[in-house]
């Protein structure tokens, strides 16, 4: 065939003594995949394909069997041991071999275009593109440019159909191995991909695009005037999708080889590109560069024509919207919506805006009008077009503003863009409320996507948190939209009261997993402020009502489900959510509600009063057991929660800003909202009803673990994060009615173990509150001191081992030592002497209980439990882990006037004794469990950072054993667990060349060898390390991610072990028989240690440079040691 030579020759590797040899390969090749599919003996016909991928130079083999065999799957494996062996063999085939592979693949997919076996194609496909970027950076400009020329030939279809299709595949194949998210593992560093991306993006990414576009303009008139589907459909659909696949390219740099940032002059661009969201949108940012090919080319206004012109050939066939081509095209058109940045010019935004609009002008048919379009939909036609549609208006408001969103269909519609989103939302909503409790349907995913495009437009753009104001139709639309939100959650709650269907009933889902839908809520409720808060006021008050009316009288399960509901869209709407930071009131109730109200007209005052005295019932014994269910005490808590953080006794000076305006608007707010909630006004009676409420859940709602946990961890603690908040929590008596009960009543210690641990530390945080140092440290010493006494008294017991096993005795002891756990986490500067003087005092009753317990589990015990007890076993190590790490970033970090040492305690003293603990109870088995072997490594990385002298002061049986430890990480899945042991290596390392190079010891005779048992010499542990790492580094397989931080360990890993080196470099050279690829091999051993300037200091600059020498390092040699 023209432009593609024959296959024929040989390829590399030796010559087979007959056919007969080649044909019996085949024909065992041909078994082993018949027996896999006829699952006969799979392992050994498994067995049998694996040796052909691992045989040295089978590609005469391979070859053979593609051309020959006329099993499918036979070609398959063939072509994915030509893979294989090409990529672990690349670094000793000669160039000519390397283009033979190359030209076989691609000859083979195109001399075969017309094959039915596509996966098979797909496949040589796959495998000619990895070949080709393998090789890239070997591949001189003039090799690439004749090699693009045959595929662009195929490309533009002078071969015919086929081919054509044919060429376009491998164009995908070759574009998806060279972007990072979709290429293939090839045993190299990062760079050598980051390298590949890179040149692909300058050189080729554009050209590829616009072959892949005239392929398409090729054939579209014949599809177009055609009576009946063509072959030229598959091509167009192929190169549509290959333009697809460029759009979505990660573009890292513009034709000035900078990083792309967005235009800022284009069509009012959106800064906050980086909100999350439940549909998928990626911002396009390919550059100026582009912007012939893409804008000014009349490439959209074809795309956007080919679209309507198929769907108006195809209208009667219901089934051509989900057809391929109709696919890719909407997809294309959906991903030019997300075009932004420096492609447009600086002209005001008017070349994005046209841009926009003409796109907005095809795919209003897909939506407008909403009504007809859900009734189509309804009446069995694909809901695929109107979800693409959705789509299109969420990409458009990622890259706009919300008043140049609302204008853009103003010039070819009587309404605004805002206007057409808000009445398709309010159609969906419709059909979900007529639809429900069914089966997720379409119109699940359309408000899904509706409600992302909302949040688009409406989070706020400045430091301010102002949200982005809507113009008056928008205001009025958002308005209506939220109302009829309203409705449906309300209709859906009171439906889900009356059905035993929970598994299909999306309210009985946690208030977390609905938290991001209701955020959604919020934005658009506050975009329409003065129509919300009175809505919910009124709904709210009428369900309240409601209750109290018919008490006794009528069922009210459907009402409570309401008032969920609402709390639930109230507390959201009213404030945002306060994690790490004291959030400010909504910048729209701000801005909307500034006059001088009074306290019983203000909207924000009157719902939340009316929801405050709601949850005041719940105090009522006979209203909690009538109406207060846990659930129902879960929204009332978590309002709670978000409520207090922004409204509860706020002091004034976070409410600063430096906007003049602003400051008005604050300062008149303070007069009425914030005026009323603080200790001065209804504050402090606030407070205490929220604390009595808190009590209830823990005291009156026995087992109910998710409703105490909202308690402790998220209300409690929301309270006690503000000082002038704990001023006032430490004068209340339902506050010190709390403490008491914690402190001497035994009604607490029903509360699961980490609600206790977390109580403990919310009422030590509360100390905080008190007048001075002695005071906290009295409260501390009053809340726990009975506990200290209780271990105290238990451990000096006569029977303690017989007492110790009893039910009773094991839960006080777990609670205590829980509630231990919460005090220690929550020491500050003011409470430190209390807390140490706590730990001392329980220091020797802990050592007596854990010597006691140690042996609880016998081994005669059901497998069960000791599976609990390993349970246990893990959950107790991994809290001391904890802790030894909590010590020593306390040790870092702590900026109290007293430290540590003055108290006469050495934090290197308690790792050391600490280590001393741990080391011995840290099995191979307890790794396993995912969680403790993170944080055991992540203690490790850090004591051998900052304590790496007390390290090297352990006994020689627990130093043993923390490096057995660190070699089964080293050969862990998890990438981040290799990396904490690496930096253990580095490490530990250092600090023995720095000690030794300055006539100190060091690591001693942790570093020297010695004779074991046997008598026999071992080598010491640095030497084991440099052999293990240079071991994983060249022959195993590991992520591309961590050869930075293995160049960081071995740099001085081969400072201290000189000798050692050499002698494994000259292990390997002596191994390599090929002269050549000794040569290569000494070079590559030299370069390492001595390329860029490298020297014998660790310092960053050296550091820097041995990464750069062991990336080259890796890729000149990795390929062909791995073969030896």
């Amino acid at each position: 065939m023209q432009g593609f030579p024959e296959r024929g020759g040989p390829g590399p590797g030796p010559v087979p003594n007959d056919l007969a040899h080649l044909q019996a390969t085949m024909h065992t090749i041909e078994l082993a995949c018949a027996s896999i599919q006829m699952h006969i003996n799979p392992a050994a016909a498994e067995a049998t394909i694996l040796s052909l991928c691992q045989s040295p130079q089978p590609y005469q083999a391979c070859q053979f069997i593609l051309e020959n065999s006329q099993v499918p799957d036979a070609r398959f494996q063939a072509a994915a041991a030509i893979r294989d062996a090409a990529i672990r063999e690349w670094g000793f085939l000669t160039a000519d071999d390397r283009r033979s592979l190359l030209s076989f693949c691609l000859s083979f997919v195109m001399q075969h275009a017309s094959s039915k076996e596509g996966f098979v194609l797909a496949k040589v496909s796959s495998v000619a593109a990895q070949l080709m970027k393998r090789g890239w950076l070997d591949t001189t400009a003039l090799e690439k440019e004749a090699f693009f020329n045959q595929v662009n030939q195929a490309v533009l279809g002078i071969h015919g159909l086929d081919v054509q299709f044919t060429g376009v595949n491998f164009l995908e194949s070759l574009v998806s191995e060279f972007s990072p998210s979709t290429s293939s593992a090839m045993g190299l560093p990062r760079e050598f991909h980051e390298q590949c991306r890179r040149s692909l993006e300058i050189d080729y990414l554009k050209m590829f695009y616009c072959w892949a576009r005239d392929a398409a303009l090729s054939v579209t008139n014949r599809i177009v005037e055609s009576k009946s589907e063509v072959p030229e459909v598959k091509v167009c659909n192929a190169a549509l999708r290959l333009m697809l696949q460029i759009l979505n390219w990660d573009f890292h740099l513009n034709n000035n080889s900078t990083k792309t940032s967005i235009n800022v002059f284009s069509a009012g661009a959106r800064l906050d590109i980086d909100s999350s969201k439940r549909s998928e949108c990626t911002l396009v940012q390919p550059g100026p560069a582009w912007r012939d090919v893409l804008i000014s080319s009349g490439h959209i206004g074809w795309l956007v024509n080919l679209y309507a012109a198929l769907r108006q050939k195809f209208s009667r066939e219901g089934y051509w919207l989900d057809c391929p081509i109709a696919v890719s095209a909407r997809k294309l058109i959906v991903q030019f919506c997300s075009l932004t940045g420096t492609i447009f010019l600086s002209d005001n935004g008017q070349m994005h805006e046209h841009h926009l609009l003409q796109l907005l002008s095809g795919i209003i048919e897909w939506i407008d009008p909403p009504e007809a379009v859900a009734k189509a939909i309804g009446c069995g036609k694909s809901e695929s077009e109107m979800l693409d549609g959705c789509r299109a208006l969420l990409s458009i408001a990622n890259v706009t503003t919300p008043f140049v969103f609302d204008q853009l269909l103003m010039s070819i519609r009587p309404f605004g863009t805002l206007t057409l989103l808000s009445t398709l939302m309010c159609e969906v909503v419709k059909v979900l409320m007529s639809t429900y409790p069914e089966e997720e349907t379409w119109s699940w995913e359309a408000r899904d996507i509706l409600l992302d495009t909302w949040t688009a437009l409406l989070v706020p753009l400045d430091s301010t948190g102002g949200n982005a104001m809507l113009p008056p139709e928008g205001i009025n639309a958002a308005g209506n939209l939220f109302a009829l939100i309203v409705e449906s959650e309300l209709k859906a709650a009171a439906s889900s009261a009356l059905t035993d269907d929970v598994d299909g009933d999306y309210l009985q889902s946690s208030i977390s997993a609905m938290d991001e839908r209701l955020s959604s809520y919020a934005l658009i409720a506050r975009a329409a402020i003065h129509v919300a808060i009175p809505l919910l006021t009124r709904l709210f008050s009428e369900r309240f009502a409601r209750l109290n009316q018919g008490r006794g009288i009528i069922d009210p399960t459907e009402t409570l489900e309401e008032v969920y509901s609402l709390l639930l869209i109230a507390g959201h709407v009213l404030a945002d959510e306060g994690e790490g930071e004291t959030p400010l009131v909504p910048y729209a109730i701000q801005t909307y509600f500034t006059d001088n109200m009074g306290a019983d007209e203000h909207p924000v005052i009157v719902l939340s009063s009316s929801i405050i005295g709601f949850a005041e019932q719940s105090l009522d014994p006979k209203m909690r057991a009538s109406v207060f269910s846990p659930r129902l005490l879960e929204a009332v808590i978590w309002f709670f929660a978000r409520w207090s953080c922004t409204y509860l006794m706020n002091p004034e000076e976070v409410r600063e800003t430096h906007s003049q305006d602003h400051q008005l608007q604050s300062q008149q707010l303070r007069k009425g909202l914030h005026s009323f909630f603080r200790e001065h006004n209804q504050g402090k009676l606030v407070l205490d009803i929220i604390v009595r409420v808190s009590v209830t859940t823990l005291l009156s709602y026995p087992g109910e673990k998710d409703l105490q946990a909202l308690t402790c961890y998220q209300l409690l603690h929301a309270l006690v994060r503000e000082k002038h908040i704990c001023v006032h929590l430490v004068s209340l008596d339902s506050w010190r009615n709390l403490a008491n009960a914690f402190a001497n009543e035994k009604s607490l210690f029903l509360l699961d173990l980490a609600h206790q641990r977390s109580l403990a530390q919310t009422l030590v945080h509360s100390a905080s509150g008190l007048i001075n140092s002695e005071a906290s440290n009295q409260y501390v010493r009053d809340l726990m001191g009975h506990m200290a006494t209780y271990l105290g008294e238990l451990s000096s017991k006569n029977d303690l081992k017989s007492v110790a096993q009893q039910p009773d005795i094991i839960l006080l002891v777990s609670c205590v030592l829980e509630r231990l756990r919460g005090v220690a986490t929550a020491s500050e500067p003011r409470t430190q002497k209390a807390i140490y003087e706590l730990g001392f005092s329980v220091m020797n009753p802990i050592l007596v209980l854990l010597e006691v317990y140690k042996h609880e589990i016998s081994v005669s015990l059901s497998s069960s439990l000791l599976s609990e007890a390993k349970t246990e076993k893990y959950k107790d190590l991994r809290a001391l882990l904890q802790l030894l790490s909590s010590l020593c970033s306390k040790d870092m970090v702590d900026f109290s006037s007293d430290s540590i040492e003055t108290q006469g305690t050495n934090i290197s003293q308690v790792v050391y004794f600490g280590l001393h603990i741990v080391t011995p109870l840290i099995s191979l088995d307890l790794l396993k469990y995912p969680k403790l072997c993170h944080d055991y490594f992540a203690l490790l990385s850090h004591l051998l950072e900052v304590y790496p002298e007390t390290v090297a002061q352990l006994n020689s049986e627990a130093f043993a054993h923390v490096l057995g430890t660190l070699d089964f990480g080293l050969h862990h899945q998890d990438a981040e667990i290799i990396n904490m042991c690496l930096r253990s290596l580095k490490a530990l390392a250092s600090y023995h060349y720095k000690e030794t190079a300055s006539g100190k010891t060091g690591l001693g005779l942790h570093a020297a060898g010695r004779k074991d048992s046997g008598g026999n010499l071992q080598e010491g542990i640095l030497s084991q390390f440099l052999r293990s790492l240079l071991q994983l580094l060249l022959f195993e397989d590991y992520s591309p991610d961590l050869v930075g931080s293995a160049a960081d360990a071995l740099l001085p890993l081969i400072l201290c072990e000189q000798g050692l080196y050499q002698r494994l470099g000259n292990e390997l050279i002596e191994r390599q028989a090929n002269p050549t690829l000794r040569s290569r091999l000494v070079n590559a051993l030299q370069s390492l240690i001595s390329a860029n300037q490298l020297s014998s200091t660790l310092d960053r600059i050296n550091y820097q440079r041995f990464r750069k020498n062991l990336n080259n390092f890796l890729i000149e040699v990795r390929g062909f040691l791995r073969t030896m």
